[in-house]
């Protein structure tokens, strides 16, 4: 697994396929993040996923659906979300990420359109399949995106399937609300994730990360618990064990090195939580995993 990079607001920083224009194709596994599980992000890109093979569950704002062959998801702008397999089952999809600034031609189409969805908090994501047939053809067109990655021309032929993506968007979608009226708990636990992602090898309280969000130490337990599943501090040392695994597949670093760099206390405590977690110690990782 890649570091994941962050910017000032704790969003994650999309690396772009072509160099002038921000669009990401990938054509990952689940198997390929640690214990079938991405770590809980965000980004301004919008997310376009389609299963090829396999099945996995997805959590989009602490919603979580499951997503099977030949259906996917769009996930709007500055969504937590992340794709994962609680039987640990094998699913092979395509991931597009793409910048909103593609769609934003000329101001008034921006004001009038591109604006208008990334703040309609009725629409943070939507499910993808054939029961209706614009969904199937958002569906279409993600495959259309991977298919036209080669092409010579391959930036336009995405930036307009794009658009008319957008447009059945818009014109299915739920009337827009007032940004005024964004769920501000949901900002509050983006604060605190945004915390332990930027201060993980630091040593970290329920406190700390309680005072990141403005909220005491039960309503962070609470959110913590709606939105992700886990509990503040079980976050930060699963935070902590998708980072070492870099380390440990692409360094010479000892275990005990790690555990020092990625914020945990002690070796032993690391090895511990590691294995209950992998089911492997961070050594049997490390001869499975190295390059």
């Amino acid at each position: 697994m890649l570091l994941m990079e962050l910017k000032d607001d704790q969003s994650e920083i999309i690396h772009y396929t072509f160099e002038d224009y921000p669009i990401c194709i990938r054509n990952p596994s689940l198997s390929s993040y640690n214990n079938f599980e991405a770590p809980p992000h965000w980004h301004d890109d919008i997310e376009l996923i389609a299963v090829l093979q396999g099945e996995m569950n997805y959590n989009i704002n602490g919603e979580i659906i499951t997503l099977r062959q030949n259906e996917g998801v769009f996930v709007n702008s500055r969504q937590l979300h992340y794709g994962f397999s609680e039987t640990k089952s094998e699913c092979n999809f395509i991931c597009i990420l793409l910048h909103p600034l593609m769609l934003c031609v000329t101001q008034i189409l921006e004001q009038n359109f591109v604006v208008p969805l990334l703040k309609n908090q009725n629409v943070p994501y939507i499910k993808l399949s054939a029961d209706k047939p614009w969904k199937k053809e958002l569906l279409g067109s993600i495959l259309s995106m991977y298919n036209a990655k080669d092409d010579a021309v391959a930036p336009l032929i995405i930036s307009s399937l794009f658009l008319k993506m957008w447009s059945l968007i818009f014109k299915n979608s739920k009337n827009p609300v007032s940004a005024k009226s964004q769920n501000s708990d949901f900002t509050l636990l983006k604060n605190m994730i945004g915390y332990i992602q930027k201060f993980y090898r630091e040593k970290i309280t329920l406190d700390d990360i309680a005072s990141a969000g403005a909220v005491g130490q039960s309503k962070c337990c609470k959110l913590f618990d709606k939105y992700i599943g886990v509990t503040p501090n079980a976050y930060l040392n699963q935070y902590r064990l998708h980072q070492s695994t870099w380390y440990l597949k692409n360094t010479d670093m000892t275990i005990t090195e790690i555990a020092q760099i990625v914020g945990f206390s002690g070796s032993s405590y690391y090895a511990e939580v590691f294995r209950k977690w992998c089911n492997k110690s961070p050594s049997e990782y490390r001869k499975t995993n190295c390059l």
